[in-house]
């Protein structure tokens, strides 16, 4: 009951926090069924992203308990092709990003196992980086794996992003406080990679995202999605098709519609138009992120130029938020309490 739990205190708090919101909403009209996902063994879908240098093509893994897979398919949801990470574990793969290497021009995809439910059962977690195979056919790849851990401590986490022109690593936790954590500049795969609070994130994220020109980021919830500039300003709240379960969002190719998931069998992909006058202005300069309560603890890994880091201190909880938070969290111990007894 553990999944139900968590997903009913969300509701509760989501539809709380609501009125808060920023206006900008999406018309439901203008969202439109991309594709389904047509190969059974896609079950629990759970990373999105756009293949950076092919048109038409999507990658898609399952969640946890699952092999370290990913899968290749069309704009119809039919699979062209289906890779092994070689070398990789799959304990609870939640995310994924593509970006492009402004070095080779070859695209780079990103798998992150940094799911915890239990809050601290991993000592750390992983982000696998895999150059984009260069032919669509059944393979086995290999992968650079960074290992990773949270400078204010272990925590659950569903969202990825990576930023298209720095490279920079973002991880957003998924907890009622969530937050936005960055990884160094420049990541080791000899030692642990150290993850620092540069910003705030909305209630239980699933996901997240950049916009391939870097002019905007996404993170995703269960029930919309927030546009934000480089500096953690709030651009908008879109709303997001009805999903049975959203895990996943990316940007499309030309960064004018977002693209949402689903787990479960035979899932669809949905497009979603960016409200008009949201759209960041890629010219715009990012301000240097603050990392939060870390500033005198700076570790030989981290990155002091984090240009284009979210910044601390926006879309997080409010005092009025925290009561409101307080309120729903009595009913839903209520909910909790009454469903336990049921099931006794």
């Amino acid at each position: 009951m553990g999944d139900f739990v968590t997903r009913m205190l969300a509701v509760v708090a989501a539809v709380c926090l609501w009125p808060a919101a920023p206006a900008f909403a999406a018309d439901d009209d203008g969202a439109e069924r991309l594709f389904t996902f047509k190969d059974s063994r896609i079950t629990e879908s759970s990373g999105l992203a756009v293949s950076p240098t092919r048109d038409g093509v999507y990658y898609t893994h399952n969640d946890s308990a699952a092999a370290p897979t990913f899968y290749a398919v069309d704009g119809d949801g039919r699979t062209l092709a289906t890779f092994q990470v070689r070398g990789a574990e799959a304990r609870d793969w939640e995310g994924m990003a593509a970006t492009r290497d402004p070095r080779t021009g070859r695209g780079v995809l990103w798998f992150a196992d940094i799911g915890d439910n239990l809050d601290g059962a991993w000592p750390n977690v992983s982000v696998y980086k895999v150059t984009e195979p260069r032919t669509l056919r059944d393979a086995t790849v290999p992968a650079v794996r960074y290992r990773f851990r949270y400078a204010d401590g272990a925590r659950n986490a569903e969202g990825i992003m990576v930023h298209p022109k720095t490279g920079r690593l973002y991880v957003v936790s998924k907890e009622f406080a969530g937050s936005v954590y960055e990884a160094p500049k420049t990541l080791r795969t000899d030692r642990v990679n150290v993850l620092r609070k540069v910003g705030n994130a909305p209630i239980m994220a699933t996901d997240a995202a950049y916009a391939p020109d870097g002019s905007s980021y996404v993170i995703r919830t269960y029930f919309s999605a927030t546009l934000y500039r480089p500096s953690g300003e709030t651009l908008a709240r879109v709303t997001m098709p009805e999903l049975k379960q959203a895990e996943s969002i990316a940007y499309t190719a030309d960064g004018k519609a977002l693209l949402t998931g689903s787990e479960g069998p035979d899932s669809p992909v949905y497009r979603v138009p960016i409200p008009g006058g949201a759209g960041a202005t890629p010219s715009a300069t990012p301000s240097p992120a603050a990392a939060a309560d870390e500033t005198g603890a700076a570790d030989e890994s981290a990155d002091e130029s984090a240009a284009a880091a979210p910044a601390a201190g926006s879309g997080g909880l409010t005092v009025r938020n925290v009561v409101i938070w307080l309120a729903a969290a009595v009913g839903a111990i209520g909910v909790i309490t009454f469903l336990a007894r049921r099931t006794r």
